[in-house]
């Protein structure tokens, strides 16, 4: 295992051991007197988690792998308004979802994000909108799987890609099967923790390699000015897209809402929201700062004299960013700073990582073992076989998660597909159900057909569609058209329009708790 960067292999393996024990400790805290508690607590932490753990533990999840990798990466490449995009999309959707969301979903205690729906348009309707909720948690885990692999082979030396992503999987499966929501919350706190440290220590020495705070802002030689604004509408346009995508779409994941609804009470719920957006918005500044250094760094000098560098030299790792810029935040945490440095930082790369991972696969694990078998097919079900079978599912979904990660090369653009589905089909229906009276299931299925009509005409290159409506053309390569608000919006409109139409046919049913 020639060229292995033994260190930061150590550093990873070292947080995994230290993230795996704060799991198991943070489970046995878990209350026992009755059965009930045992779903309870394992979805929802028995609904009392202290305040502070659910603002770190919703940062932690927002604030994962993709969200400090990606903001590194666009920053680097395509300057301040794309690197920011996410941190401020993902950060005023808190904000929006604390607002408008939090405190109503407490106030009902519901389990999951799919229970208003089955509310207002009956378990059915709720099972099929569970679908695309459940399949973009499982693979938003297998893209950071993938992307945590990767950074191995290509940062650390470790080029066995497979032992990588089934080690990762396995650690946060383990402690999360145990533990449930509770285990989730403490190691996330850990890991945000670790996360800061990592990139905190890190920060001085990548802006000192890129030649000090003043050429931040600085267009670097041969490149662009990274405070470029759009140069014509359609980019414009294209921008407030995602923009609005990650604004609102940001809301309907249970991700979001297990950590919502394990406030001890409305209140607090809303609180913790509205907090964890500023703390996201603040988290985003580390790794675009480093993005804004790495515009300027020498990588070819670099690449040549880094210490204990086995990487192909500066020629290299110059090749390797330029067709892949998602690597800049790890090479510049193992070239541009001291070897200790080095070390933390990238096992906060991979605490970053763990925080989503665990996250999304319980989230899904709860939407199945809830609404899928609870509600609909086995309503009699005790809640001792409900907490064996969200055991069972985190196992299945944790492993089918990996399987996809080892098998599907474009994991991360399917991730964005599911992204889209959720924005265009379940923000528009969660919104209805939680505040429109008029809300019916009819409604319900007519914006859903219409909203997954109007996004698959606008075509995905990831599954090989073609575009089959005729969206206008801008004339910009990488500059399409807004189908996807296009497709949330005439969702809602029709919903609206056509549960008022069927009101007497269809009479709509008045929000309330699940029995």
């Amino acid at each position: 295992m020639e060229g292995v960067f033994w260190p930061g292999v150590f550093a990873v393996f070292a947080m995994y051991g230290l993230v795996f024990a704060v799991g198991l400790v943070a489970g046995r805290g878990e209350s026992g007197d009755a059965d009930q508690d045992e779903v309870s607590e394992l979805l929802l932490a028995g609904r009392s988690l202290p305040l502070w753990v659910g603002l770190l533990t919703m940062t932690a999840t927002w604030v994962g792998g993709g969200y400090i990798n990606g903001t590194a990466e666009y920053t680097y490449s395509s300057g301040v308004l794309w690197g920011a995009q996410a941190g401020i999309g993902y950060a005023l959707s808190l904000v929006f979802g604390g607002l408008f969301f939090a405190r109503r979903m407490r106030a009902m205690e519901y389990t999951t994000l799919v229970d208003p729906l089955e509310s207002r348009y009956g378990k059915q309707v709720a099972a099929a909108l569970m679908i695309p909720a459940v399949l973009a948690e499982t693979f938003w885990s297998a893209a950071i799987l993938v992307a945590l692999g990767t950074t191995f082979d290509a940062v650390i030396g470790l080029d066995n890609l497979t032992l990588a992503i089934l080690v990762s999987a396995a650690v946060a499966v383990a402690y999360t099967v145990f533990g449930g929501l509770r285990a989730v919350a403490y190691t996330d706190v850990v890991q945000l923790f670790l996360i800061l440290i990592g990139l905190g220590l890190a920060l001085p020495f990548v802006v000192d390699a890129a030649g000090g705070w003043g050429v931040l802002l600085t267009a670097p030689e041969g490149g662009t000015d990274p405070l470029a604004g759009f140069s014509s509408t359609e980019e414009t346009l294209y921008y407030g897209d995602w923009f609005v995508l990650l604004l609102l779409g940001g809301i309907p994941w249970n991700v979001y809402f297990q950590r919502v609804l394990s406030a001890p009470n409305p209140g607090a719920a809303r609180t913790l929201s509205l907090a964890a957006g500023v703390l996201c918005a603040l988290m985003a500044l580390p790794p675009l700062i480093l993005g804004l250094a790495a515009r300027h760094i020498d990588w070819m000098a670099l690449g040549e004299t880094a210490n204990g560098v086995a990487m192909g030299g500066g020629e290299v790792i110059v090749g390797n960013l330029t067709d892949n810029p998602a690597f800049v935040l790890p090479y510049a945490l193992r070239l541009a700073v001291p070897l200790w440095i080095a070390v933390l930082g990238l096992g906060a790369v991979a605490a970053a990582v763990m925080s989503s991972v665990d996250s999304s696969i319980l989230s899904a694990s709860s939407l199945v073992s809830w609404n899928l078998y609870r509600r609909l097919l086995n309503p009699e079900a005790t809640a001792d076989q409900v907490a064996r079978i969200v055991r069972y599912l985190v196992v299945a979904i944790g492993s089918l998660a990996t399987v996809v990660a080892l098998t599907v090369q474009s994991v991360s653009a399917l991730w964005y597909l599911c992204g889209d589905v959720v924005y265009c089909v379940l923000f528009p229906q969660l919104a209805l159900a939680l505040f429109d009276k008029h809300a019916n299931k009819s409604g319900a299925i007519a914006g859903f057909l219409v909203s997954v009509f109007l996004r698959l005409g606008g075509g995905d290159g990831t599954l090989g569609l073609p575009s089959f409506l005729p969206y206008p053309d801008t004339g910009i390569e990488g500059i399409e058209f807004p189908f996807r608000t296009t497709a949330m919006l005439c969702g809602l409109v029709t919903a609206l329009a056509v549960s008022r139409l069927t009101a007497k046919s269809d009479p709509p049913t008045p929000l309330a708790p699940l029995e």
